[in-house]
């Protein structure tokens, strides 16, 4: 919303996610991932067994059963979330700006944790990589807020996490053999989620190992149509196959431009679009033999994807800047990637 030049619409959200995530239901061991439209905390999952469903796919479910996962990703989208808002923050209460605060402690202490990670797996929990690159999110938002949110004597600690993030990633999270940061730690399974390390200025878009993953997703995690799938040959705990996922699209699009590859980025985007229905709306995956919009629809995801890889093309259009300078803390990363309030 907030790209999409809607800041106050933007604001409100924020306050209503931070409201709403800082409620800690009795019993729950991990910070609950998502909510219902009014706030509900309930989510618990039942299935309509007299439904069949769309096609005959169902079960047809009410619920999620994933409000009660551990997702660590959660912590950068939050910390990530308040980042962009820049000085519209200062406004907000003290009691928010404590709640971001523990965000990044917790961020701190539990990366080291499995979880389900952002695709909500319903097997074993994993030490995902996207996981952990978004507590190093949540970590590096938090220590470029310290001022704001009157937390200077926790910046220390911070950043030693950090860093030891960073370390953790670059050890576990690299595949040598694949060319390609990977899924999870010690794993040989590609994800799209690793197109986001650039993004979140995680490790520079034309550095060595970024432009070999890029390039190992574009090559081996597309259709034929090059839509990209999330990831191949993992044990999600779900039956069947799916889709190419449009949002995973996107962000190759938006990966491609951070990375200077602007021509390949609009390629990239335009594919992704022809997922658009005739009244504007995508659903969350395709089905790569047909085309056809499959999963649930319509889906944010997909729609938030296209705002942020259009803003992205349009950011490297304009300034043509040089991907090797986007790094960690860096104030050019911090205007080329991350909207301010005078661009809205």
């Amino acid at each position: 919303m907030w790209i999409a030049a809607c800041p106050d619409e933007a604001v409100a959200f924020f306050d209503w996610m931070a409201q709403a995530a800082a409620v800690d239901p009795e019993g729950q061991p991990n910070m609950q991932i998502m909510f219902g439209i009014r706030g509900e905390c309930d989510l618990s999952e039942r299935e309509l067994e007299h439904l069949p469903g769309w096609r005959g796919s169902g079960p047809v479910r009410v619920g999620n059963a994933a409000w009660r996962q551990r997702q660590l990703d959660v912590y950068g989208e939050l910390l990530g979330a308040a980042h962009r808002l820049g000085p519209y923050l200062a406004d907000t209460n003290p009691a928010t700006k404590c709640f971001l605060s523990r965000l990044a402690d917790a961020a701190a202490v539990r990366w080291k944790e499995p979880d389900q990670g952002i695709w909500e797996v319903r097997s074993a929990a994993q030490h995902f990589v996207y996981s952990k690159a978004m507590c190093w999110t949540a970590l590096d938002r938090a220590i470029a807020m310290a001022d704001l949110l009157k937390a200077g004597r926790r910046v220390p600690a911070w950043s030693r996490a950090r860093q030891d993030i960073r370390e953790a990633i670059e050890a576990q999270g690299w595949n040598p053999d694949l060319g390609a940061y990977t899924q999870a730690f010690g794993s040989d399974v590609l994800d799209a989620s690793v197109l986001m390390l650039p993004l979140v200025g995680f490790t520079p878009a034309g550095g060595e190992r970024m432009r070999s993953t890029i390039n190992a997703i574009r090559d081996r995690l597309t259709d034929p149509q090059g839509m990209v799938y999330r990831y191949k040959g993992s044990d999600d705990g779900l039956p069947g196959g799916e889709g190419a996922f449009v949002l995973c699209t996107f962000w190759l699009a938006q990966a491609l431009a951070v990375a200077g590859e602007v021509d390949e980025a609009q390629a990239a985007f335009e594919r992704a679009a022809t997922a658009m229905n005739d009244v504007g709306l995508m659903a969350e995956e395709v089905d790569p033999a047909t085309g056809e919009l499959l999963g649930n629809f319509p889906q944010a995801f997909s729609h938030i994807g296209l705002i942020n890889a259009a803003w992205s093309i349009s950011q490297a259009k304009q300034h043509q800047w040089d991907p090797a300078r986007i790094v960690e803390g860096s104030a050019f990363y911090r205007q080329t990637c991350l909207p301010t309030p005078t661009q809205s």
